[in-house]
């Protein structure tokens, strides 16, 4: 394994200073976004994404739905940009999550949001990008230059932008004193060595991640970067919904990791993973909760929606060593490259 820093472990090492950077210089945009949000009173939400940024929209949809009541939807890009249908937005707002800011099928399906009536707010790493222009509030989420293919810092900073506006629409000041402890707890994320989960991963092309909750979208993204970096087929599932027609899947020695945050989620976490480790399957989980499966060092927060993305940073370190320790190089995964436009 070469001891060559990659774009990758960089650009993880870079995440809480973007953090701080963004919650100190678009914390007035995030702000009055916010507002307008709580001066609309929207009935619902939708979301607009695809990829790591639909995972901080699943991310999203959990934070929204469990502190402030309203239901949230994901809106398939396509039904704008392909299919040409016209969705009756009026009274919701709309939430557009894309690092380029240029995808033609987000711009689209944001435009059409906001010419139904929905109060339109982008997340973008692209100042001045198509999507921010065509959107009522465009947020900057100031990750700074990203080049590693596999995103980062640039979903670390979405979440948190997407918490701060949820937290400043509903007065939640309780989140917003967690969002700023948050930088320093990422950097202690990082640190979590999770390389005992390694053997487990030896030799198997498949394995699967679970969560619950607001960590069942840090699952997902845990899922995508498997796949992206170490050439390894990972799927995401609740906790709840693996032990279904998933579990047929689950034999001796069949890798399972489950993110475990600290809220209401986490007993039940901890007893599927000691379920399925009670089946032989070789189980790792964040939490202390568990007595079969083997614990894995994480950082809790003191809040429930802050409490995942710690989750995801101490992941991404992990999958980027393991990543070199295939003799994969993480920064080039094959047939990928940093921006893909769809229709």
């Amino acid at each position: 394994m070469s001891d060559h820093k990659t774009h990758m472990r960089r650009e993880v090492e870079e995440i809480p200073e973007a953090a701080a950077r963004l919650l100190d210089g678009s914390g007035a945009a995030l702000e009055a976004a916010g507002r307008d949000i709580a001066r609309r009173d929207p009935h619902f939400l939708v979301t607009v994404a695809r990829g790591s940024s639909d995972h901080v929209a699943a991310f999203m949809k959990y934070a929204v739905e469990l502190t402030a009541g309203l239901a949230v939807a994901s809106v398939g890009p396509s039904v704008a940009s392909i299919y040409g249908a016209k969705l009756r937005l009026a009274g919701s707002a709309c939430l557009a999550v894309s690092q380029s800011g240029k995808s033609p099928d987000i711009v689209a399906m944001a435009e059409s949001a906001k010419a139904s009536g929905a109060l339109t707010i982008a997340l973008t790493n692209t100042a001045g990008s198509p999507l921010a222009t065509a959107s009522d509030h465009a947020i900057d989420i100031l990750a700074g230059p990203e080049r590693s293919v596999a995103a980062t810092k640039t979903f670390v900073n979405s979440a948190v932008a997407a918490l701060a506006l949820m937290a400043h629409a509903t007065g939640n000041t309780g989140l917003l004193n967690a969002l700023k402890a948050l930088p320093g707890q990422l950097e202690q994320a990082i640190g979590c060595d999770w390389m005992p989960l390694a053997p487990a991963l030896e030799g198997d092309s498949s394995l699967f991640v679970l969560g619950r909750g607001p960590s069942a979208a840090i699952a997902a993204e845990a899922a995508l970067k498997f796949k992206e970096t170490c050439a390894m087929h990972a799927e995401a599932y609740s906790a709840a919904e693996v032990m279904h027609g998933p579990l047929a899947l689950v034999g001796p020695g069949f890798p399972v990791l489950t993110l475990a945050a600290r809220d209401a989620s986490e007993p039940s976490l901890a007893e599927a993973a000691d379920a399925l480790a009670a089946k032989g399957a070789d189980v790792f989980v964040t939490s202390a909760l568990a007595k079969a499966a083997n614990q894995l060092p994480h950082v809790a927060t003191g809040h429930p929606l802050t409490d995942p993305l710690p989750l995801i940073v101490s992941f991404y370190a992990f999958v980027e060593a393991f990543a070199r320790h295939r003799g994969l190089d993480p920064d080039t995964p094959r047939n990928l490259r940093k921006v893909t436009e769809t229709l």
